[in-house]
Order: C-alpha cells, then sequence, then structure tokens
C-alpha cells in the first residue's frame, strides 16, 4: 500500500564523468545518476512523487491520479509504484488513444487510462478541473502534471544529502554548482530551496523559454517561503536558465543525436535526447566558451527517463 511506499528510500551513485571536453578545460564533473536508482521507478521522477505520496497517505487516500502524455516519464513511475506496492493509480493522458511502449506499460502495470483529447487536456489548468475526476475516485489524490507543485520540490531537495553523502568517495570536500535538464523546473526549484543560495543551479531547458519554467520555479519559491501573490516574479541570484530545447520540446536534429552516440561511447551513461541529451550538450557549449575556469566542480543530474527512448527507436 502507498504507506509502505513511503518506507522505501533508493539512493543513486554519485560517479566522475570522464569526457575529452571536460578534460581539457580542466572541468570535472560528477554525475548523480538517478538513472540508476531502480529498473522501473527510475529518475527524478521517484523524488517528485515522493512527497505527494506522503500527503496523500496524511489524507487517507488509497491511490493516486494524475496527468501525462502517451511517453510520460511521471505516469510510468507513478504506474510502476501502484504495481511494486499494491494501491490503484489513474492516469489522464493528452491526445487520443493510442499505443506507445509507455502505454503499454501503464496497461501492464494496472493504471486506469482516460484519453481527455488534446482541447480536454488543456483545461488541466482551469478551476474546477479536478471536481468530476475526485467524485468519479473519491479515494485517490490529484497530483499534477509532472508530479510539481511545492510537495514535488522538496521531495527533489533530498538529492542534497545524497550528494553530500558521497563527495568523500571523489575525494571532493565541495563542489561549485549544479546542472540539470529542465522541464516544469521543479527539480531545479527543489535544489535551490536545498542548496539556499549557497551554490547556484544551472538549468538547461528543455522547452523553450515561453513555456513558463521561470514562472514554475518562482511560484515554487513563493510558496516556500509563503510569500505573497503581489511579491515581484524574479528568479534568485543562484538559478541560471539556458535554453538547450533547439527549438521545441522533443524536438532532435542529427548534432545532437550524434553528440549522445559520441558521448555515451566516451563515457558509458546512457542518455536520452529529451532532457540529459540535452542538458549534457548544453554543459559542452558553455565548457567550450570559457563559462567556468578550470577546476571547477560541478554535480551533473540524471534525470532518468530512459524508457522513453523505446518510442524513438534508441
Amino acid at each position: 500500500m502507498m504507506l509502505d511506499a513511503l518506507g522505501w528510500q533508493p539512493t543513486a551513485p554519485l560517479e566522475r564523468l570522464n569526457l575529452p571536453w571536460l578534460q581539457n578545460a580542466g572541468v570535472e564533473v560528477a554525475i548523480l545518476r538517478l538513472d540508476l536508482i531502480d529498473a522501473l521507478i527510475s529518475g527524478n521522477k521517484w523524488f517528485k512523487l515522493s512527497e505527494h505520496l506522503s500527503l496523500a497517505v496524511d489524507s487517507g487516500a488509497e491511490g493516486l491520479i494524475s496527468l501525462g502524455g502517451a511517453h510520460s516519464n511521471h505516469l510510468h513511475a507513478l504506474a510502476a509504484t501502484g504495481k511494486r506496492f499494491g494501491f490503484p493509480t489513474v492516469g489522464l493522458l493528452r491526445g487520443h488513444a493510442q499505443q506507445t511502449p509507455t502505454v503499454l506499460d501503464l496497461q501492464a502495470f494496472g493504471m486506469q487510462l482516460h484519453w481527455l483529447g488534446y482541447a480536454g487536456y488543456r483545461e488541466r489548468h482551469a478551476a474546477g478541473f479536478w471536481l468530476p475526476w475526485q467524485a468519479r475516485y473519491p479515494g485517490l489524490y490529484p497530483i499534477a502534471e509532472g508530479g510539481g507543485g511545492l510537495a514535488g520540490a522538496l521531495g527533489c531537495g533530498r538529492l542534497r544529502a545524497m550528494l553530500d553523502a558521497q563527495l568523500a568517495h571523489l575525494g571532493w570536500d565541495d563542489y561549485h554548482g549544479w546542472w540539470l535538464a529542465a522541464g516544469t523546473g521543479t527539480t531545479l526549484a527543489g535544489l535551490l530551496l536545498a542548496e539556499a543560495g549557497a551554490r547556484p543551479v544551472y538549468g538547461a531547458m528543455a522547452v523553450p523559454e515561453d513555456h513558463g519554467v521561470a514562472q514554475n520555479i518562482i511560484a515554487v519559491l513563493n510558496e516556500a517561503s509563503c510569500a505573497h501573490a503581489d511579491v515581484k516574479p524574479c528568479l534568485p541570484p543562484g538559478c541560471v536558465l539556458l535554453d538547450a530545447s533547439r527549438g521545441a520540446f522533443a524536438r532532435t536534429d542529427a548534432a545532437l543525436l550524434d553528440f549522445i552516440a559520441a558521448s555515451e561511447a566516451q563515457c558509458g551513461v546512457p542518455l536520452e535526447p529529451l532532457y540529459t541529451g540535452k542538458a549534457l550538450l548544453a554543459l559542452q557549449d558553455e565548457v567550450l566558451a570559457g563559462r567556468f575556469a578550470p577546476c571547477t566542480r560541478l554535480v551533473f543530474v540524471h534525470t532518468g527517463g530512459l524508457q522513453g527512448r523505446r518510442a524513438m527507436g534508441l
């Protein structure tokens, strides 16, 4: 049941990332391998879910309901968690019914699926969106798309303690910042809260700037500080966002795919082209541009999502 899931405390290994362009620049990078925490409940999605699970248990809910697309890493992790720990899950999906490797997994994990179409899915932020679903599934706790919000960020803030516990194994006594892909900005916001201004967090945005990553981060930080809605919306100095989307979410090109293939051959770490691949390519661009001085130590977060490679034939 859901209470059993709260007792699961996975950890991710911290490894040196060995790539020629890092070595040539004298920049050290350690990669936090969230892709290795579990074969099915993988990546940052578990950490986003963990605080939502706690709130669901406190509310007396018996299961979870959330939203996503036909390739959603969030729904995949949610359904796998329900299957593993024996509680019901419902997914509200964007678009019309289709069969993808992810959807087939959701069905195999026992998730009840409802396809909302595209217009229906766009209503997910509207007031009252959840009312009919909560009437239909009164025992299920609703989670926003992607596991976002303050609860999702607080769960991801635990990555800081996971990192601290392993730094000495690398021979590091400190580090100078975080680097990770940003889709909604939830994980990044959690790291900003955990760092409390001590170190910068660099977000390589997997979506264009008009997708609201900065606004999402600001909203989470304001909620965490109990700020009023009229506070001037601005990112803290320690948050650096870069556009790594290559023009659109899920857009790939030959240069990106060639970079991923070469990087995997060089370092042995599997990547996917929507998040981690774009984040690593953006880091290479910034390193080669001289953003980071020699001896800089960065932590790259592998946010998982490898299950999505199947739909791309990778």
